[in-house]
């Protein structure tokens, strides 16, 4: 954690004597800062509120996604300006989309007097580099029953873009087309594009390492042998 220290809410160059409206706020804030990190409010897993992460030697606000903040080591954050969603940081706006974030960086829930601690606060983009790789996209292979119950027989993931996971997952139902209600006895199975679970990854396939055409026609052998 970066050391705390009164120079970030230095006077205004005022001399000795009373405090000015302007020294006594930049006080105020710092002592409100102080007892937000001393009695943070403790994340709990499931909660889709926002919460503060260490980035580096700073703190930022993050957006859980919504079904895949329930930990215990991983989730899925996006990173947001103190000042909300489609605010620019310094000269450039950056959205980097969905990351993996380790549990263990997150402080506690989003205070806003946690603002200061921020790069934005100290007038600086986001680095290029924030720790924490891309959490985004996913194609889930399910087979369903005629009363739709069933289950995942393939994950494939994380996908960064979208459409990458829409283009296997059309792949692969063409691989399937005319046998989908056959290739699993008692099953329908399709593709679908979903969100990645990163608290799950170690069920995903990486499909940049082999064919997902491949791992389909692995995963319906397992589960037709089972």
């Amino acid at each position: 954690m970066k050391r705390l220290s009164l120079s970030r809410f230095r006077r205004c160059g005022h001399a000795p004597g009373a405090l000015t409206l302007e020294d006594q706020a930049a006080i105020d804030a710092f002592q409100a800062m102080l007892a937000a990190l001393r009695d943070a409010e403790s994340w709990t897993p499931g909660r889709c509120e926002d919460i503060a992460v260490r980035v580096g030697p700073f703190v930022e606000r993050a957006h859980p996604r919504p079904g895949d903040d329930h930990g215990p080591d991983l989730i899925a954050i996006a990173l947001q300006h103190p000042g909300g969603s489609y605010t620019p940081y310094g000269d450039r706006y950056r959205r980097l989309g969905w990351l993996r974030c380790e549990t263990d960086k997150i402080l506690g829930m989003w205070n806003p007097a946690y603002a200061p601690l921020t790069h934005a606060a100290a007038g600086l983009n986001l680095p290029d580099d924030v720790g924490m790789t891309a959490a985004n996209y996913a194609v889930h292979v399910e087979a369903r029953r005629p009363d739709n119950t069933g289950h995942i027989v393939l994950r494939l993931g994380p996908y960064n873009q979208t459409w990458l996971a829409d283009h296997d997952a059309d792949r692969l139902n063409t691989a399937l087309a005319g046998k989908a209600a056959t290739a699993i006895p008692g099953f329908t199975v399709v593709a679908k594009g979903a969100l990645f679970d990163v608290s799950d990854h170690g069920t995903y396939d990486d499909p940049y390492a082999t064919d997902p055409t491949a791992l389909l026609a692995a995963a319906i052998t397992r589960e037709v042998s089972a």
